[in-house]
């Protein structure tokens, strides 16, 4: 008989693969193609471990770095909407409700929890390891965006103003990694890359 178990792990596991053809707007160092969610979440997890020492608060690691990956799987359903379009983000919530919901429910019951409980969390941006989760996701294409002279900014006439409001919450979870984020934008508002 089959193990009706590991049969959903692995639908799961297979059905997560799809978020590797969720591309952003970012654009990888070099500016040769745009990311996709997959390589986001992974390089989000990496940044966790590596500017750990950063986070205001202790916080669990290994369910932020779980928090980071499954944060964008949503996205398999709902698409990507550009942090700086208001129109692609308008009914956003309601879309990722419907994705976390069809996408845990592969899941054994009480996994299929657990990772939704974890996107919940983040989405709600209250818990230590969310605040700090939230601070990488800011920091990464913010990173990305300097290393490619500001490419997707430019693209897009992204101004100061939306930059530093959808930025300013990284303060929540790190304040040395928001100082390091103003002197970046600042930067770059210098540069021409940010419209002032």
């Amino acid at each position: 008989m089959e193990n009706d178990r590991l049969k959903k792990q692995i639908d799961f596991i297979l059905e997560i693969d799809k978020e590797k053809n969720i591309l952003r707007q970012t654009h990888i160092t070099g500016y040769e193609r745009r990311e996709n969610d997959a390589e986001h979440a992974w390089h989000m997890a990496v940044m966790l471990y590596l500017l750990k020492e950063y986070a205001n608060e202790d916080f669990d690691l290994a369910k932020a770095m779980m928090m980071a990956l499954i944060h964008d799987v949503v996205e398999i359903d709902a698409g990507d909407a550009y942090a700086y379009d208001s129109k692609a983000l308008e009914h956003q919530k309601e879309r990722e409700d419907a994705a976390a919901k069809r996408i845990f429910a592969l899941l054994p019951c009480e996994q299929g929890e657990e990772l939704k409980a974890l996107f919940y969390e983040f989405e709600a941006n209250e818990t230590a390891e969310a605040k700090f989760v939230h601070a990488m996701d800011n920091f990464q294409p913010l990173l990305l965006n300097d290393s490619n002279n500001g490419g997707d900014w430019r693209a897009h006439s992204v101004s100061f103003e939306q930059i530093f409001n959808r930025q300013k919450l990284t303060e929540l979870g790190s304040k040395e990694i928001w100082k390091k984020t103003k002197e970046l934008i600042d930067e770059n508002v210098k540069k021409g890359n940010i419209k002032e």
